[in-house]
């Protein structure tokens, strides 16, 4: 008799816990991002409602990224998947392929102005605009209340919140490019990456390689560079995280210029670096070029 109520006891217990839990505290959506930037974009709207594994990881180059074994089991296990498109990341048919995912792909460039270049090719670096930005998060938005119609609301509101701080961040950049004289707003960048950001702020970059860094700049490209750099006497060039800044330091050695610091391109900083978040990378690279520019 003890024993029979022992049990109805702990059954009752595990009852009214399962029904006290929600059920998606236990099973997060679990999603995955092509690349860091725009896992840390996903993570700010999920929040604790999702599990975000990102295939690129921080300091790494999603133009040459070769994907694992273990990405193609992430991305079959994913309920979502977010990827920028636009060819920044060639590998990525392949990878669904091979994974045999046939869930959602959300892609989160949808409905952006996109940057043309003269050889056809679009540029796919399109979070370097906080305004490109914002269209980022209403398509991941979109993705995320699909796959979880139950936390649409949730989101949204989070959404909110972060483009408030995106707000403040672009109103930052704004103000602090503005304090750069006219003629010092010239800078050299290892490959092009940051049409979006001098479209958008008012700095010209100047790089030897093309959109992507698959691409190697030829003797005569880096000749004329010097050039330019000799004649508009370019202050400044900067080193990208994800590049091998050999190239770059040759430039130096030659122009003069100096080494304005690292920029972050196409991945963030480690976690315990100075641009571990999308808004904290965008903050960083406008105060490092700042900072050399004046």
């Amino acid at each position: 008799m003890i024993f029979r109520c022992w049990l109805h006891t702990i059954a009752m217990y595990l009852i009214a816990l399962a029904i006290s839990t929600p059920l998606w505290a236990e099973q997060p959506l679990k999603v995955v991002a092509s690349f860091s930037i725009l896992g840390d974009m996903i993570q700010q709207v999920g929040g604790n409602r999702i599990e975000v594994t990102t295939l690129v990881g921080a300091d790494a180059d999603g133009h040459v990224y070769q994907p694992t074994p273990a990405d193609a089991r992430s991305v079959a296990r994913a309920e979502l998947l977010v990827v920028n498109g636009l060819g920044f990341e060639g590998w990525i048919e392949r990878l669904i392929q091979a994974s045999g995912y046939n869930g959602t792909v959300i892609t989160a460039t949808d409905g952006i102005k996109l940057r043309k270049m003269q050889e056809a090719d679009t540029d796919p670096h399109a979070w370097q605009s906080l305004a490109n930005a914002r269209i980022y998060i209403r398509n991941i938005v979109h993705g995320l209340s699909l796959a979880d119609q139950a936390g649409a609301s949730v989101y949204k509101a989070n959404a909110a919140r972060y483009l408030d701080r995106l707000d403040a961040v672009e109103a930052e950049v704004i103000s602090t490019i503005a304090s750069i004289p006219a003629h010092r707003r010239k800078v050299v960048t290892m490959h092009d990456a940051f049409g979006y950001f001098e479209t958008a702020y008012g700095l010209v970059f100047l790089a030897p390689v093309g959109l992507s860094t698959e691409s190697e700049a030829s003797a005569a490209d880096v000749a004329s560079l010097i050039r330019q750099i000799h004649k508009e006497q370019i202050p400044a060039v900067f080193i990208e995280n994800i590049s091998d800044p050999r190239l770059l330091q040759q430039i130096n050695r030659e122009t003069g210029a100096r080494i304005g610091g690292v920029l972050y391109s196409d991945a963030l900083s480690s976690r315990d670096g100075p641009a571990s978040t999308y808004l904290d990378m965008f903050l960083y690279n406008t105060h490092t070029l700042t900072k050399a520019l004046k």
